[in-house]
């Protein structure tokens, strides 16, 4: 059975894997130890090959991460566009249409900020999808019954046209939202760097003077930089969120709407 790490908090996460790695570096110490009478071989250039190795994956990973982190702030700032000017043109619709869409724009906003405030599960997610989908089709509606009054470009026309933007926008932050860095890609850099750890404690152990500080504060650095990939893949939780400022914004001008 594969471990999903997507589903488990960042600091049960920190304190296993330094767990791990300290571990391993320990038992890597311990063999090193023993074979020290023997002769290093060579150790150090192995040792230079797994650290190297760990630094690239986590060179490649980390701008995985970045990018994926990028797209979403993108997301939220399109779509927090895309309602706010649906708001507006609404606004130049027929009553009681106008009224009663931006009625429905509110509470889509408040969805939006709901679900990205705190974390939430599968279950909450999809709730909230399934009635951001309801609100869509009550805009629809909405329209349909604005278009048989007036079926002219301006300004039911241009309203129409926001509306699909605002509706795709949706369905693209969803996507960026979705689009985590692969869990075995995860795995596999815990796993390189847990076999790093292992390398420099038996190099170690072959030194004559043996110190654990420097393998430990290694195994350490990488820990938290491999949690900070971790950290900007989830953007609802951690330290480092993607800020939900133009949704907010958004919402505070469609609520000073009085028409």
């Amino acid at each position: 059975m594969t471990i999903d790490l997507h589903n488990y908090s960042l600091s049960i996460i920190f304190v296993v894997s330094v767990v791990l790695i300290v571990m391993a570096s320990e038992a890597g110490r311990l063999l090193g130890t023993r074979a020290s009478g023997r002769g290093g071989g060579d150790v150090s250039t192995l040792e230079g090959a797994i650290l190297g190795l760990l630094a690239l994956m986590i060179g490649f990973t980390f701008a995985m991460a970045l990018s994926r982190f990028e797209v979403r702030r993108e997301a939220v700032l399109n779509e927090a566009n895309a309602i706010g000017t649906t708001a507006l043109r609404a606004r130049l619709l027929p009553a009681p249409h106008n009224v009663e869409i931006n009625k429905l724009l509110r509470e889509y906003v408040k969805i939006r900020l709901d679900i990205t405030q705190r974390v939430v599960s599968a279950t909450e997610l999809n709730a909230a999808i399934d009635r951001s989908n309801e609100i869509q089709e009550a805009l629809w509606q909405q329209t349909k019954l604005v278009a048989v009054k007036d079926n002219g470009m301006v300004p039911t026309g241009l309203f129409i046209q926001t509306l699909n933007e605002m509706i795709d926008d949706q369905s693209k932050r969803l996507e960026a939202l979705r689009n985590r860095v692969p869990n075995v890609v995860l795995i596999a850099l815990y796993g390189v760097a847990i076999v790093a750890g292992a390398i420099a404690g038996y190099a170690n152990g072959l030194e004559a003077r043996r110190v654990r500080l420097p393998v430990h504060i290694m195994g350490l650095l990488a820990v938290a930089v491999i949690l900070l990939i971790q950290d900007l893949d989830r953007p609802t939780s951690g330290f480092v969120r993607t800020s939900q400022q133009p949704m907010i914004d958004t919402a505070k001008s469609i609520s000073a709407y009085t028409d």
